[in-house]
């Protein structure tokens, strides 16, 4: 069997790019919790930029799915990213915002029950209510150890408790969650009436709320500018007889990194899912969620106790089990043994010729 490189070469790019991207997220959340309108403003910049060069070639070539069918998807885009970053600024840690977006089928079922009328079988009940459970012990676990993770040049008085801002954040997180699904079946929609073109998607769905940050300019420029202001870094440049450095915040520079490993990390999931079956794409991105989680555990030295283990694993189980991956390796199996064993009579009556 022929060696599909494009899809090996996505999920190599999947996994160093989505998990350097989640590093570089939390290098910049542990100085700045509050700068999630400035990530997501310039994640949409970049993307922007890189889609206007080199796919709409500076709006010179002509869309396959008309405009007016973006604005509703990229308002919920919008919306969505704009919550999933912003929930930071409200004491939410880095593992348990990863568990929660771990919980796209749960949101993705309820969804489709409402809106698509659709029934699943008992198998898919049991994952999702094993991803809930999960979400659920991982949120009441981390609400016992709610700490103020403001900047503190941002710090103001309030009447309201640490527990009540954590709260605000989870609510973010469910908003997000549960506008990502309905996103996901609108883009079906549009998909089935335009046929798929994912970079033009790509493209018009961050280009197009641009605007939109100028509501959250004053908080952006406020981000900004402690970015600027951070810890300077000094690197020696490389120039032969001559002793030059190059300066610059920290910040600035794990932001540019977050941008471009964001970039590398969609593009990417885009490309697999072109390449592969569903299943491949939901075991690379199931086993890249939890390496980033083992990783933000293990060098960030987030606080993670027993009852986050046991909440972390039902999710990632019940996401297993969702996509019926065990039965399916199963079938594979079967079938490429049953090809081997009608290959064999053909063997033996070559070899005796």
């Amino acid at each position: 069997m022929a060696l599909n490189v494009k899809a090996l070469l996505a999920m190599i790019f999947v996994f160093v790019g989505c998990c350097s991207n989640v590093v570089f997220l939390e290098l910049i959340i542990k100085i700045d919790p509050g700068a999630g309108n400035l990530i997501t403003f310039l994640q949409f910049l970049f993307i922007a930029l890189e889609g206007l060069i080199f796919t709409s070639k500076f709006f010179t070539v002509r869309p396959k799915i008309a405009l007016r069918d973006y604005v509703k998807l990229v308002v919920l885009f919008f919306g969505a990213n704009v919550c999933n970053n912003y929930a930071f600024n409200f004491n939410i840690p880095m593992p348990l915002h990863m568990i929660f977006r771990s919980g796209s089928l749960m949101a993705n079922m309820i969804m489709g029950i409402i809106l698509l009328k659709k029934r699943y079988n008992l198998r898919q009940y049991s994952s999702v209510a094993m991803i809930t459970a999960g979400i659920i012990l991982c949120t009441l676990v981390s609400s016992g150890d709610v700490k103020d993770n403001t900047h503190p040049t941002l710090k103001v008085d309030t009447s309201f408790s640490d527990f009540f801002w954590w709260s605000v954040g989870i609510a973010l997180l469910t908003i997000a969650l549960l506008v990502t699904a309905y996103m996901g079946i609108y883009q079906e929609v549009i998909y089935k009436r335009y046929g798929k073109h994912p970079n033009e998607a790509l493209f018009f769905t961050h280009m197009l709320p641009l605007p939109g940050f100028l509501i959250m300019a004053s908080n952006i420029a406020q981000h900004w500018n402690i970015a600027v202001a951070s810890e300077t870094v000094a690197v020696a440049l490389p120039v032969p007889g001559v002793s030059w450095s190059l300066s610059f915040p920290l910040m600035l520079f794990y932001l540019l990194c977050n941008v471009v490993t964001q970039y590398i990390c969609i593009s990417s999931v885009y490309v697999l899912t072109t390449e592969c079956a569903s299943l491949t794409v939901t075991l690379v991105v199931t086993l890249r969620k939890f390496v980033s989680l083992l990783f933000s555990i293990i060098y960030f030295r987030n606080p993670f106790t027993i009852s986050h283990w046991l909440g972390s694993i039902l999710v990632f189980l019940g996401t297993v089990l969702f996509a019926d991956v065990l039965s399916q390796l199963w079938d594979a199996y079967k079938l490429r043994m049953e090809r081997r064993h009608e290959a064999v009579p053909k063997t033996v009556e070559y070899s005796r010729i």
